[in-house]
């Protein structure tokens, strides 16, 4: 399944209709032309799309429309599920509820630059937005980046539809004799397992030898850890690596319950970034993880600095290793009266050619 979200710029006049589709988890959409005037009688719709399980985050960096009462003349309008969630038009400081003064669509000769926006793939927390009582787990809810899982209470076994727990009929019945079981977990690279063993453990021990008979093995990448047993729950292990194997081994006597235990994922932490000096940052968050990604706009009168290179935004991305796709750009001021000796003497020029 998809989430789609619809972005419609429809001009006055209709003679053809234009559609992209998006389908990246980040991307950036404008009007045609951008940042000069976009043409007259034309309607462009952009169509995103992002696997289910996020929401789409719509960002508008930049917005400049030709203002009208209750948008009648030029619009962007979003779209999510054949419902119409918003319709802009105007400036960034107008009110478009109101009228404008002396205005008239056909004899303005105002020239709007339109409009530049930012989207970006949000997990969602099913966990905590799940209303529907058909798919809500029965008894403990995790969640994922991209989705989530259903476990049971201990004595409970997690049904085929995976979210009704039902009456476990083996454990904590006495796990069989002479056993070897492997059990391997992997998540793509970015992602740490962690583990959690149920209260309620029973491996066979010995007293004076460490797990001599029974026992439970997991490795982690380079690292082994165990062997486990006896009746004290390991707990929480949280392995730092996402592939693991876990080996349980049995001798052919004793009568012990065994154990249960369910995992979860986590992303590589990225270290939480300070805004540049008179820029900002989208979204801020008390901490940020694989494949999260981080907006950077200016103040006005600034522009984005990257490699010599001026920008509008920049985007930096949290990567599988921890770190940041990038450093943080700097914000630089731009000089105005420069730009405007350029813009003047390009009208010059056009009016002498």
């Amino acid at each position: 399944m998809m989430v789609v979200l619809q972005v419609l710029l429809l001009g006055l006049a209709l003679p053809g209709a234009r559609a992209a589709q998006l389908t990246g988890m980040y991307g950036t959409l404008h009007s045609p032309n951008f940042p000069e005037s976009y043409p007259k009688e034309v309607e462009v719709t952009w169509n995103i799309s992002i696997p289910d399980g996020f929401q789409i985050r719509l960002y508008f960096i930049h917005f400049d429309l030709e203002p009208s009462y209750l948008c009648e003349y030029d619009f962007v309008k979003v779209e999510a599920e054949q419902e119409v969630l918003a319709t802009f038009c105007g400036r960034e400081e107008t009110d478009t509820e109101q009228v404008p003064r002396a205005r008239s669509d056909f004899s303005n000769e105002e020239r709007f630059s339109g409009f530049e926006a930012h989207y970006s793939a949000v997990d969602v927390d099913e966990c905590r937005d799940r209303n529907d009582e058909e798919l809500a787990c029965d008894h403990y809810c995790h969640n994922y980046i991209g989705g989530y899982y259903c476990s049971c209470r201990y004595g409970y076994l997690l049904h085929s539809d995976n979210r009704t727990c039902r009456v476990e009929c083996n454990y904590p019945s006495p796990y069989p004799k002479s056993s070897d079981c492997l059990y391997r977990i992997e998540l793509e690279e970015g992602f740490l397992l962690n583990l959690e063993f149920d209260d309620t453990f029973d491996i066979e021990d010995h007293p004076e030898v460490t797990c001599p008979y029974d026992y439970i093995k997991i490795q982690a990448g380079q690292r082994e850890i165990g062997p486990l047993c006896g009746d004290r729950s390991p707990g929480r292990i949280r392995t730092g690596s996402n592939s693991i194997q876990i080996i349980f081994h049995s001798d052919n006597s004793g009568e012990n319950i065994g154990w249960r235990l369910s995992y979860t994922a986590e992303g590589s932490q990225c270290p939480v970034l300070q805004p540049p000096v008179n820029g900002k940052m989208e979204p801020v968050q008390p901490q940020y993880s694989f494949k999260d990604h981080i907006l950077i706009t200016c103040d006005h009168g600034y522009k984005v600095s990257k490699d010599d290179e001026v920008l509008e935004h920049y985007q930096l991305e949290c990567l599988k290793d921890g770190s940041w796709s990038s450093e943080v750009p700097t914000c630089k001021k731009m000089d105005l009266q420069k730009s405007r000796r350029s813009l003047s003497s390009i009208l010059t020029n056009q009016i002498l050619y």
